[in-house]
This record gives structure tokens, C-alpha cells and sequence, in this order.
């Protein structure tokens, strides 16, 4: 701990002398400049990302490739008679395993087609089919078309495994150091439909995240597991996630409650006395939990502060509710996790100019970055700096700060956790070296930054996808 003091001490001192350099490094960079810059910049953590995160590209290769997906065939709902008006939105590019597709009706099977005998047009559209990558498309797309639209990907453990596996290189190449995603293996079954016993699914994850490919990417991993808030036995579903997260505290570290909250079922309210009945009966589990992703006013985040979370997500109406955040700025405990890119496309600020992020971050209210469900919004964590940093003119020490704040607050174990912060700090401090000289965004030539759908339709970017 005196160790981690003293180079929190000089790497401050250090940030001191960068943060001019940072301000002319603003005013004198194109903005590909800028993007490459941000990419190459140690990030921390993303602390609050979902099992969306996964491009569709990634998905389609693992989902064709028999060596990746554990021998299976998938299917997508692709050669629908009828106008594509004239159905479900959902039901298009509608996605099974074998198992599923042999159960259909045959009328239904002939609309169904192997995902590796699409035409290249056909390909791409079932890319686009699980993004929100056009105008209008927001919430109800998202919430009500892109989730059931995957259909039995979700229960394929080796699909699942590769995906995260995809998502942890990329942000590896992105500099993070750590991701704290939600990943359950509960509903996994093998290629007959037959549910594989959590311990063995367990043991496969662990068997993969090992491998030398994962390791080299210097991103340490930890799960939450997430219960839909708003089904009719959700009480009971999280009881059995404290059962299941307790047993397992090496890998899994945290208990999400998740779901749209403007279905009124799932009010944080309603959970109250169930997490204090389990707080009874099991030692403290870290809580990160939905509240405050809502258009107008409600109670929902200071509700879910006396669930016993330490960490908000989203929290987009808190500045409708004065009393809490005077609590949270005073307080500093609790960190309210922001996700920019997805808080515009679903609209809950479609103008990030109204978005409350600088409110938060410059009245004491600990902020980070993260990416939600990134592979639909196709986009990726330099997307959400470079969103910050240009709308809101970070400052050096604002921008050190958000990833220090990712590992500070991240629910990794202690030993763990100032591990990855010592990490940081020299991380850090070698790349204030390596950029403080007057010509050093001549260096940026080395860094090969990566950039998706929503940096090229949004911001123009060149670079490789």
C-alpha cells in the first residue's frame, strides 16, 4: 500500500507537467490524429458490458467455423415469403442451432437457411441485423428486435466463449486493462439441446480463458451475473445468483439486476427485502445494478442505493433527483457507470450536449467510461474517449482519472485490483514520456488504431475495421 501511495504520488506530479502538453496536443491534432492518440492511451477497465458486445462479424466466423463452435450448424431465418413488413421484425435473420432447425415445421425450415450458405448481400444483412446501424432505430429496435433476434446463439457455450474471447483481444489492442462483463453459462446447452451441468461449463470457460492467445492479451477478466429484473420470478432467480456467485468468487465477482426499467415490473423497490434476506445468509457480494436509464423523473437510483449497490448503471436521470446526487457527490462511494454511445442511440440523450457525464464528473460524483453493448452500437471504447474528450474538453487529469476510477471501483479482489492500479499508474506515466516532447505525434505513425461502423458513419475515420 506505500508503494501504491508513493507512485500515485509522482505519477500526479508527472500528470502536472502533461497536462499542458495534452491541451496543445488537443488544439494542434487532426482529428485522426486525436482517435489515434486516445486509442493508444492506457483505458482502464470496462466495467459495465453485456453479452452484446460482440461484433456480428466476430459472431458470423465463429458461427460458420466448426472448429470454433463446437461441431454445430446454425441457421438464420433468411428466404421469408412474404414482404419483410408483413412480419415480425424479429423473426428475420432469426437465428437456431441444428437441434432447433430440425424441429421445425418443414413450411418453416425451407424459409431457414445454413449461415454459411448465405449469399455475400445476405451476409451483410445479417450483420447489419444485429446492430442498431441506421436512422430511427433505437430502444424498441434494441430491447425488442436485436435480443430475441438471436434466438439459440445465446445457448451455444462454445459460440458464446469465442465471442468473449474475440471481445477481449480487441480490447486488449485498444489498451484496457481489465473487463468486468456479464457472462452467465446457466442456459448453455450442447448440440441435442441438453443442458450442460454448470460445473463443467464452468470448467471449459477457465480452460479457455487460459490459453495462450487470451493471456497474451493482458486484459485480466472478471464476470458479473445479471437477473432480469422485471420477470415474475425474479426474487427467486436472485437468490440463486448468490448462491451461484458465491460459490464461485474467483471468477465471478458481482450481481447486476438488468432489463429495461420502463417496464414497471422490475422497480428496484420490489427487490428491497429479498437482498436483505440474502444478506443475512452470505458475506457481502458487490452489487452493480440498472437505474436511472429512464426519460423522465423517478426514485430509482436512490432505491437502488439502499439495495446495497456500490455502483450505478447508466444513472442518465440522477439530475432529476437533487437530494441523491448531493448524496453521491458528498459521499464519493458509489460510481455511476457511463455509457455515451449507448445513451444516444437509444435516445435517452440524443443529444450528448444534454448528456449529465461533465455534471457528474465535475461536482465529485466518480464517473467512468464503458461500452454497454458495443458490438450493437458498433462501436468500441476509443469511440467513447474520443466522444468525451472532444464534446466535453477533458482535461488530462479528467481523462487519467475515468480509468483509474474503472480499476478503483471495479469489484476485481483486492490483491488483484492494486495490481492492475500499479499497472495503470506506470502504464500511464510511460506514455507521458513517450508523447510529452513537442514533434511526438510523429510517433503515431507506429499505432494502427482500429475503428468500426459508428466512428466511420459519425466521425469519417479511415482506418482498418
Amino acid at each position: 500500500m506505500r508503494y501504491l501511495t508513493l507512485l500515485l504520488a509522482l505519477t500526479t506530479a508527472a500528470a502536472a507537467s502533461f497536462t499542458s502538453r495534452f491541451e496543445e496536443i488537443k488544439k494542434s491534432a487532426t482529428p485522426a490524429e486525436l482517435y489515434t492518440f486516445l486509442y493508444a492511451l492506457p483505458k482502464g477497465g470496462d466495467i459495465h458490458n453485456h453479452s452484446g458486445s460482440e461484433r456480428p462479424e466476430w459472431i458470423y466466423a465463429i458461427l460458420t467455423d466448426p472448429a470454433r463452435n463446437g461441431g454445430d450448424t446454425f441457421y438464420t431465418r433468411a428466404r421469408i415469403p412474404a414482404a419483410p413488413d408483413a412480419i415480425a421484425p424479429a423473426k428475420l435473420f432469426h437465428n437456431l442451432r441444428q437441434f432447433g432447425y430440425d424441429l421445425l415445421p418443414p413450411e418453416v425450415r425451407r424459409e431457414y437457411v445454413r449461415l454459411d450458405a448465405l449469399t455475400p448481400a445476405e451476409r451483410t444483412a445479417w450483420c447489419d441485423s444485429l446492430r442498431l446501424d441506421k436512422a430511427g432505430e433505437g430502444r424498441v429496435e434494441f430491447f425488442a428486435v436485436l435480443w430475441p433476434r438471436r434466438g439459440q446463439i445465446s445457448s451455444s457455450l462454445p459460440a458464446l466463449t469465442e465471442s468473449l474471447v474475440e471481445n477481449i483481444k480487441a480490447f486488449g489492442a485498444e489498451h484496457l486493462s481489465y473487463l468486468e462483463t456479464q457472462f452467465g453459462v446457466d442456459r448453455a446447452t450442447d448440440n441435442a439441446g441438453n443442458p450442460i451441468p454448470r460445473a463443467e461449463a464452468i470448467a471449459y470457460v477457465k480452460q479457455r480463458l487460459a490459453q495462450p492467445d487470451v493471456v497474451a492479451s493482458g486484459v485480466t477478466v472478471r464476470f458479473q451475473e445479471s437477473v432480469v429484473r422485471f420477470l415474475p420470478g425474479a426474487e427467486e432467480a436472485i437468490a440463486q445468483t448468490y448462491d451461484f456467485v458465491d460459490a464461485n468468487r474467483d471468477l465471478w465477482v458481482g450481481i447486476n439486476l438488468v432489463g429495461i426499467e420502463e417496464n414497471g415490473f422490475g422497480y428496484p423497490a420490489r427487490f428491497l427485502e429479498t437482498f436483505r434476506k440474502l444478506r443475512v445468509r452470505h458475506p457481502t457480494l458487490a452489487l452493480s445494478i440498472h437505474a436511472g436509464e429512464m426519460d423522465g423523473n423517478d426514485s430509482h437510483i436512490r432505491d437502488t442505493l439502499l439495495l446495497g449497490a456500490s455502483r450505478i448503471g447508466h444513472g442518465v436521470n440522477l439530475l432529476k433527483d437533487p437530494d441523491t446526487l448531493l448524496l453521491l457527490q458528498q459521499s464519493r462511494r458509489v460510481l455511476v457507470e457511463i455509457n455515451l454511445i449507448s445513451n444516444r442511440l437509444l435516445e435517452y440523450t440524443p443529444d450528448l450536449a444534454q448528456h449529465p457525464f461533465p455534471e457528474y464528473l465535475r461536482t465529485g460524483v466518480p464517473v467512468c467510461l464503458n461500452t454497454d453493448d458495443r458490438g450493437m452500437w458498433d462501436s468500441n471504447m476509443t469511440d467513447e474517449y474520443y466522444t468525451a474528450v472532444t464534446q466535453f474538453n477533458l482535461s488530462w487529469d479528467e481523462l487519467v482519472q475515468l480509468g483509474r476510477n474503472s480499476l478503483s471501483y471495479s469489484f476485481a479482489q483486492p490483491e488483484v485490483k492494486a495490481r492492475m492500479l500499479a499497472s495503470y499508474e506506470a502504464a500511464v506515466a510511460a506514455f507521458e514520456a513517450k508523447f510529452a516532447p513537442a514533434d511526438s505525434l510523429k510517433q503515431l505513425a507506429a499505432v494502427k488504431p482500429v475503428t468500426y461502423g459508428y466512428g466511420k458513419r459519425n466521425w469519417g475515420f479511415p482506418f482498418a475495421q
